[in-house]
């Protein structure tokens, strides 16, 4: 695609890599194909293409207004379109780009501004959400159902997590609002490696890894994180970790791309490689185990969704089914795999009637094949699919755990 910047425009600190990016897009159209919002709503500037076009304009001095704000804050980042694009186009990062120059230009209204300070503030604060959670359920008959319906009306406790030491050791990160909505997630990740002979560091220093506030047009104060996780990490790193497990697919599509997005700190650089080196979904280091030492007891006929962050981002869509197969759950047939639930870390909520109809047709596909529950990778998803009341959904190592032979 042909570009001629502004001259306003090169003296952004990210405009050659903008331009490169729009340079590679050749304007074909596979990604509206594939592209969740352009399939609900028929619009080309609620499509790839068209939103690249949008971005184009605005690097390019043309007027950007309320309405090229609204086709880029539709979009899910799902990056369903890179897996289609045939030309490699970072369409993420272009969009990350764009975002935070419209976010300069236009000035959004009381509401939407007061909505995003939340969610920018109280999100990445696992102790503050946590406090909220347990407000929110004891309002929760009070509340309007579009927000009762964030708020679980229960949570799984976790069970004690092992106290045993092993030679081989890895991080893993906790997250900011894993701990409260399913608590369970990671203490039963900590007992499936343990059995296999790995043990859990606890690195409490390292909190959120940045993704809520960096995709909510807060880019430096996500970076600010992602230092701070680095910098928690790093002892326990020299001292041999040999990974840092994210059961989050959201987060762990954010940690590895640390050595990109700090790639221009001196400070930090170098360490911010190594991270997204190391940082692996908790399914890269199951899939290498011998499983058949774990002994399952019990399988379920189980419905896996893939998370975008899992399957687009991560390029890794494949790898938990083959663990579960391996282990021998049965997994039903998922049509429109590929698509995104709606979730999409807080798309639920700032963009809550086009979250919904993507969680229905979601639903319906994952549903299709009849499954005992439904499995999948990321919190965001799991809240969001079981807002709907109706199969239960389950992180996927929680099931692996629930079912392994207790030993004496």
């Amino acid at each position: 695609m042909q570009t001629n910047l502004s001259e306003s425009a090169k003296e952004l600190p990210r405009a050659e890599e903008a331009e490169r990016i729009l340079r590679n897009c050749v304007h074909c159209g596979f990604c509206n194909a594939t592209c969740p919002t352009y399939q609900i709503l028929g619009n080309e500037l609620d499509g790839p293409r068209g939103r690249i076009y949008l971005i184009k304009q605005l690097l390019e001095g043309h007027e950007v207004t309320e309405k090229t704000q609204l086709h880029l804050d539709r979009c899910l980042t799902c990056r369903n379109c890179e897996t289609t694009c045939p030309s490699g186009v970072k369409y993420h990062t272009l969009l990350d780009i764009g975002r935070a120059e419209v976010e300069k230009r236009v000035r959004r209204p009381l509401r939407q501004r007061a909505l995003r300070a939340g969610l920018r503030q109280f999100i990445p604060e696992a102790g503050i959400f946590d406090k909220l959670l347990r407000a929110g359920q004891l309002m929760r008959p009070l509340l309007p159902d579009s927000v009762s319906q964030k708020v679980p009306a229960r949570v799984v406790e976790p069970k004690e997590r092992p106290k045993t030491t092993h030679a081989r050791r890895m991080l893993m990160l906790e997250g900011c609002v894993q701990p409260s909505l399913s608590p369970n997630t990671n203490a039963a990740t900590a007992r499936v490696l343990d059995r296999l002979g790995i043990g859990v560091i606890d690195v409490p220093q390292a909190g959120c890894c940045g993704a809520n506030e960096y995709h909510l047009n807060a880019q430096e104060a996500g970076l600010a994180r992602a230092r701070r996780n680095i910098d928690a990490w790093w002892p326990a790193i020299e001292a041999g970790a040999e990974a840092i497990i994210q059961t989050a697919s959201g987060c762990g599509a954010f940690v590895k791309e640390y050595g990109d997005l700090l790639l221009d700190d001196p400070r930090y650089s170098e360490k911010a490689a190594r991270i997204s080196t190391l940082a692996k979904d908790i399914s890269e280091v199951l899939v290498r185990e011998p499983l058949e030492e774990l002994e399952i007891a019990e399988s379920k006929r189980v419905a896996f969704h893939c998370p975008c962050t899992l399957q687009h981002a991560q390029k890794l869509g494949g790898v938990v089914e083959s663990i579960l197969t391996r282990l021998g759950y049965e997994l039903t047939d998922v049509p429109d795999g590929h698509l995104c639930c709606g979730s999409a870390g807080t798309y639920s909520i700032t963009q809550p009637e086009l979250a919904s109809q993507l969680r229905d047709r979601k639903l319906a596909c994952l549903e299709s094949g009849v499954p005992d529950l439904i499995v999948t990778a990321n919190i965001g998803c799991q809240t969001h699919l079981a807002a709907a009341n109706k199969t239960q959904v389950r992180h996927w190592i929680e099931i692996v755990e629930d079912a392994l032979i207790v030993r004496g």
